[in-house]
């Protein structure tokens, strides 16, 4: 084997978490090597949920107009027991919020896919292997060796990359050469899932999700896009697994919903549902990221969005690595940011699922409802990591704002660092020469939804991540040179 090619990043795995790393650190200039084994995309409906972060992510991008022909914005899930009596009310407002985007969106998974790919499609700094699969990785001081093998000919090859992301989904080659175990959040139960294409509206319960919390047969509903519907049946210890899958079995399970004339079965499996979280994200050149890295039951819809945020909290901290070695501490701030972010859905997500499988069954759970009655979607802050730690509203998502000329802040600033700053202190950005910093934004403060978030954080300015979540804040007692230099850009960059 000849080796040929050497790359800033490799990414094993391009399904929805590698390939949107991979346009971001394009869009940053790193020369990027994605191996898949897979042909092309899977045409199956899977992930069918992501939320109004990972849009701004998609913005970023630069696909938001286009993807919004294949989607359909989602307002919400409800809760209810065997009587059809409405438990938990979850609202999702399908009018644009502070991220200037719908809380919830719809989506075929194939479709979102695809729009990445073609977004990158013959990108000069992007090599994409489709059918292959790597079975080898050595690392060395400065790099590391991928063996790869194309799965249409049997050919051998190999590559070099600074770092390596296994973006390979749950059974994780790069997790595994990472050496690390599972954290259990106690979920496992098989559900099966199956996907229709509507011929009519006569089964269409509505846009809301319905959990069926009934002892007897736990069941969700799931609204799609266009003319998809879904329905999650819980397997029950006397169900016949082999069984399941029949289409006889799934119409006589689901008689009292949806009928063979009205639809067909489009995909049928059998799920385990797990509660998993990797307790290493990183070892020296290897970092896992999506399902690689944790494994979200499906009960908030926060599976694939947590990989599409892994992708903007890892893609310009990797660049910063490529750049400079010295970068190390920067880039192990993404499994402790991330990691506390995802536990807190995943828990949701299990005690979502604890309450739909034993509601009726057991007091404590219906105890739980009653706190949850109207159920608002939680907002992680980062854990430990680039983040100044002396304030309560660092490390919490930054809100998008319309600037001048109908704009989005977000178009404005690019994938990179960004200042909002009162007018009254622009003369310390001009003194200091921060418009002068290639990789950071200056925001003045003009409108008044800027000046109003500047003032609830008692800041004189605010400087948010690439990946839109606050750093730190300038106020009374920290002057903007300060909040520069504790993020090491004024001393690094200037120097």
């Amino acid at each position: 084997m000849e080796l040929k090619q050497h790359y800033d990043v490799a990414i094993v795995g391009y399904g929805p978490t590698g390939v949107t790393l991979a346009n971001l650190l394009v869009q940053q200039g790193l020369k990027v090597l994605v191996v898949e084994r897979e042909a092309g995309i899977l045409q199956l409906p899977r992930a069918i949920r992501f939320d109004a972060e990972c849009m701004r992510v998609f913005q970023t991008i630069g696909i938001s107009d286009k993807l919004q022909q294949e989607l359909e914005p989602g307002p919400g899930m409800k809760f209810v027991d065997a009587e059809g009596n409405l438990l938990i009310t979850w609202e999702r407002p399908t009018q644009k919020g502070t991220q200037q985007w719908s809380s919830a969106y719809r989506i075929h998974q194939p479709d979102l896919e695809a729009v990445l790919r073609q977004q990158v499609e013959d990108h000069p700094l992007l090599t994409v292997k489709l059918r292959h699969e790597v079975y080898k990785i050595d690392e060395r001081t400065e790099d590391c060796v991928l063996y790869f093998e194309n799965l249409t000919n049997g050919s051998l090859e190999l590559a070099t990359a600074k770092y390596v992301v296994g973006c390979d989904g749950a059974r994780s080659l790069i997790r595994r050469l990472i050496g690390t175990t599972f954290e259990d959040l106690n979920l496992h139960s098989r559900w099966l899932v199956v996907d229709f294409i509507t011929k009519n509206n006569v089964n269409d319960l509505g846009d809301y999700s319905i959990q069926y919390c009934d002892p007897q047969r736990p069941m969700s509903y799931i609204k799609g896009t266009g003319r998809r519907l879904r329905w999650e049946i819980m397997v029950m210890p006397e169900d016949d697994v082999h069984n399941l899958t029949r289409p006889e079995t799934i119409w006589n399970l689901l008689k009292d919903y949806i009928q063979p004339e009205n639809a067909e079965i489009e995909r049928a499996a059998v799920y385990t549902f797990h509660a998993l979280l990797a307790k290493q994200w990183q070892k020296d050149r290897l970092i896992i990221a999506g399902d690689a890295a944790h494994q979200t039951p499906p009960f908030m819809g926060q599976g694939m969005a947590a990989g599409i945020r892994d992708a903007a909290n890892l893609a310009w901290k990797l660049k910063a690595l490529v750049h400079d070695e010295h970068a190390f501490e920067l880039a192990e701030s993404y499994h402790s940011e991330r990691i506390s972010h995802v536990k807190e859905f995943i828990q949701g997500a299990v005690h979502f699922g604890n309450i739909i499988q034993n509601y009726c069954a057991d007091h404590e759970y219906q105890q739980q409802v009653s706190q949850l009655k109207n159920f608002i979607t939680p907002t992680p802050k980062l854990g430990t990591g680039f983040i100044q730690s002396t304030d309560e509203g660092n490390g919490q998502i930054a809100p998008q704002f319309i600037l001048d000329k109908q704009t989005l802040s977000d178009d404005e600033i690019g994938y990179q660092f960004s200042l909002f700053v009162l007018p009254d202190h622009l003369a310390q950005v001009e003194e200091l020469q921060l418009n002068d910093i290639e990789g950071l934004s200056i925001i003045t403060a003009q409108q008044t939804e800027i000046v109003n978030w500047l003032h609830q954080h008692q800041a004189q300015a605010i400087l948010v991540r690439p990946d839109r979540y606050i750093f730190g804040k300038a106020s009374a007692q920290q002057s903007i040179e300060q909040l520069m230099k504790a993020a090491h850009l004024y001393d690094v960059i200037t120097h």
